[in-house]
């Protein structure tokens, strides 16, 4: 089933009745809608005067909907997920605890070349110099042990952008577009591997004990470019606004239905971003020997 992302960006009270959210204007309690919960995969908190009811946040959770805070800048803080998702939790646990570094290190390798596939392809796509990243992608090592995707990303940022543009988490603009765009795109990967029932704290490559995110930053890493794509769409058509809008904010949560091409089928990212985490189990167990990932289409 699809699922909806819904932002709400104006003072809000949030309460569930007859299995549904609804939202409702604070001052004069009228009705502003209504979201099936079973409909929704996430939902964006874009505002200090949003009052949320506990009772709808328990059956969020039972449901397996993220929710993400903003912060007064408006940017996603934190997130929200259920414990586990699924009924083999601990059994699914203990295997990716055993998974072996060399796994896990071929798998890296497969990730990093599919990423920057789909960056050579963006590339080509809009036009702009891609040659180069054929190389970057052929010569990627078990363990990218020679950094191909660092190298990769300098020719990538210097010709989707321009060649002094700098890709920085507080950098110039436009790196704001894109540091909201993966931020959201974080949280459909937290969602789907948490719903896998794996622990999202335990990476394949990233290991920073302050992330408890850090399988997230793993599997989301060929999935960026459809993140880029968006933000590019939306700066060719706004070339003049640096602010984070609503009206950006609601064209980058489009993510979740964009449609990816996986395992030979075409899929709504969001189906897609599932089928990543579940492959990846399955090579935990030895039934796979390769993620599925998502490739531009």
């Amino acid at each position: 089933m699809i699922t909806r992302s819904i932002y709400i960006g104006n003072p809000a009270y949030l309460k569930l009745k007859d299995e549904q959210m609804c939202i409702m204007e604070p001052s004069s309690n009228e009705m502003k809608g209504k979201v099936p919960v079973e409909d929704l995969g996430l939902l964006m908190l874009d505002h200090f005067q949003i009052t949320i009811s506990h009772q709808l946040i328990q059956k969020m959770m039972g449901n397996n909907v993220v929710v993400v805070s903003c912060d007064n800048h408006h940017l996603p803080h934190g997130m929200m997920l259920p414990l586990y998702g699924h009924t083999e939790h601990s059994d699914r646990v203990k295997d990716q605890l055993e998974a072996s570094e060399p796994l896990k290190k071929q798998l890296w390798k497969q990730t990093i070349e599919c990423k920057i596939e789909n960056q050579k392809e963006l590339l080509r796509r809009l036009g702009n110099y891609y040659e180069p990243m054929i190389d970057y992608q052929n010569n990627v090592k078990s363990g990218d042990i020679t950094n191909m995707e660092g190298i990769a990303a300098q020719h990538y940022w210097k010709y989707l952008i321009s060649l002094d543009f700098l890709r920085q988490r507080f950098g110039d603009s436009p790196n704001q577009f894109f540091n909201f765009g993966y931020s959201v795109l974080r949280s459909i990967v937290a969602r789907a591997i948490v719903e896998t029932g794996l622990l999202p704290v335990l990476g394949i490559f990233h290991k920073n004990k302050y992330n408890p995110y850090c399988l997230a930053d793993d599997l989301m890493e060929p999935y960026r470019p459809f993140v880029d794509l968006l933000v590019m769409d939306w700066l060719t058509k706004n070339p003049n606004i640096e602010e984070l809008t609503k009206e950006f904010k609601s064209h980058i949560l489009q993510i979740a239905t964009k449609d990816v091409l996986i395992e030979s089928k075409t899929r709504p990212l969001l189906v897609a971003v599932k089928t990543t985490a579940t492959s990846l189990y399955k090579c935990y167990t030895g039934e796979k020997r390769l993620i599925s990932y998502p490739e531009l289409i």
